[in-house]
This record gives C-alpha cells, structure tokens and sequence, in this order.
C-alpha cells in the first residue's frame, strides 16, 4: 500500500473511532494530495507525497511560531497534535553525520570552488537526500563547507 493510498485508510479509521483531530487533519492532507496529484498530472509516489506532508508539517511549524508570539497556547497545543499526526507518515530524518558523509561524496562528485556553486550543490543534494533530510540544515552545511 502507498503512502496515499495509507493515508486514505487512516483517514477512515479516524472516521470510525471518532478522532476529530486526526480525522480533520488528515483530511487535510488528503486535500493537499489531491492537488498535487492534480498538479503534476500524475498519481503521486510515496517520495512526492512525502515532500507534501513534510511541506504541511513546516507550514504548521511556522504557525506555532506566530501564534507563540501572540500568546495563543491552545492553538499551538492544536497544531503539535496535527503534526504529530502527520509524522506518522515521514521517514526518521538523517543525522548531521549521515548528511555529512552524504555531502562528502556530493562534493567529491563536483568539487564546488566557492558559494558560487551553491545551486548546484543543492540541487544535487535535494535529489540524493530529498525527504530524508531537512533541507534547511543541508542548506546551513553546505553553506559552512563552501565559506
């Protein structure tokens, strides 16, 4: 069974044992698959549908942010149940070692010179660790091994 079609039946599941924020959140998803899906004109694979959920949980991460800033605790209790929902279905994220053993053999490939080879760099490491990492910090670590 794909990731989708997983999240389909949780989405079931939630329905029958009356989760409303489960139900609600995957909902959601649900919804932010469908138009993916419609957007690439294609069914999903379970690495794009993870680049989706893993979209849906940042997006979430950075309204615990606003909301902290506005003293609105039961909102950002809300949002960690959603994203703990929606963690269920992302892979364990690489450590900093094993991004950088990764990166090691990226720029042994290229051999980047300066910042200058930053888009390439990522771009190369996007489509290597993709959904296993975050690529905020791949972003961070490669920046740190170029300067």
């Amino acid at each position: 069974m794909n990731l989708v079609e997983q999240v389909n039946s949780d989405v079931v599941t939630a329905m029958k044992n009356k989760d409303k924020i489960s139900l609600d959140t995957l909902r959601m998803l649900k919804s932010a698959l469908q138009m993916e899906k419609i957007s690439k004109k294609h069914d999903l694979s379970d690495e794009e549908a993870i680049l989706v959920i893993k979209k849906q949980v940042k997006t979430r991460k950075e309204s615990i942010e606003e909301y902290k800033s506005y003293g609105k605790d039961d909102l950002v209790e809300n949002l960690n149940k959603e994203i703990a929902v929606l963690s269920v279905y992302l892979p364990e994220e690489l450590t900093e070692d094993e991004i950088n053993k990764e990166l090691d053999i990226i720029f042994a490939e290229l051999k980047p010179e300066s910042l200058k080879d930053l888009g390439l760099v990522m771009k190369s490491a996007s489509a290597k660790l993709g959904a296993k990492a975050d690529m905020k910090t791949v972003s961070r670590m490669i920046k740190e091994r170029l300067s």
